[in-house]
């Protein structure tokens, strides 16, 4: 079983800030700091509630299909290390244009949606929160990962908050720095769900 450490390194770099301030700014540069404020309190209202009621819901639902958290663990490993493979391969592709992303509704609510998924909340980040949950044998454990899982949305919240103060100069050049190490982080951390999930099974010696 992995510590409270483990849990919050797994959430930061599946769900964390890192992922989501140069998209957040691309899509949110016309609006002023006002409504800004408004919509990273809007996103990160609603991208809580939605990871944390939708881990509880989908450890739930795998239970009552009979999915075992093996099976989940490995899922999880194959999504992470599809999304982290393109990641790192992107960065040798030559650029290319991309058509501007149509702008956000007027309505602070409506446009945090917009950036919902996959900005704010993952597909793979909430993966990571379900095989958690799912694999947890105790309340207080539970517990735990909720807490860690709010932690890394408030992360998010002041991300959002000072992104556009954040992406300047030698700042941004740390941060590409660390993303790409996060990348392959994010490798190993899926051949590990993988890994997990085949000694589960019996399949590799625990």
């Amino acid at each position: 079983m992995i510590g409270p450490a483990e849990v919050f390194t797994i959430f930061f770099v599946t769900l964390g800030p890192l992922k989501m301030l140069g998209p957040f700014v691309q899509r949110t540069h016309d609006l002023d700091e006002a409504t800004l404020r408004k919509v990273a309190l809007w996103a990160f209202a609603i991208a809580t509630i939605a990871v944390v009621v939708g881990s509880y819901f989908g450890a739930a639902l795998a239970t009552n299909w009979h999915v075992s958290v093996a099976s989940l663990s490995i899922a999880a490993g194959i999504i992470f290390f599809l999304v982290a493979l393109n990641q790192l391969l992107e960065q040798y592709e030559p650029p290319h244009a991309l058509d501007a992303p149509p702008p956000l509704p007027a309505s602070p609510m409506a446009a945090a949606l917009r950036l919902l998924f996959p900005i704010v909340l993952t597909p793979y980040g909430i993966a990571a929160a379900i095989v958690l949950m799912a694999a947890s044998p105790r309340a207080e454990r539970t517990g735990v990962i909720v807490v860690l899982l709010v932690a890394v949305m408030v992360l998010n919240l002041l991300a959002m908050l000072f992104a556009r103060k954040i992406l300047v100069g030698v700042t941004m050049i740390v941060l590409q720095v660390v993303g790409a190490v996060l990348g392959v982080l994010q490798a190993g951390l899926a051949v590990e769900f993988v890994v997990e999930g085949l000694r589960r099974l019996g399949v590799l010696p625990t």
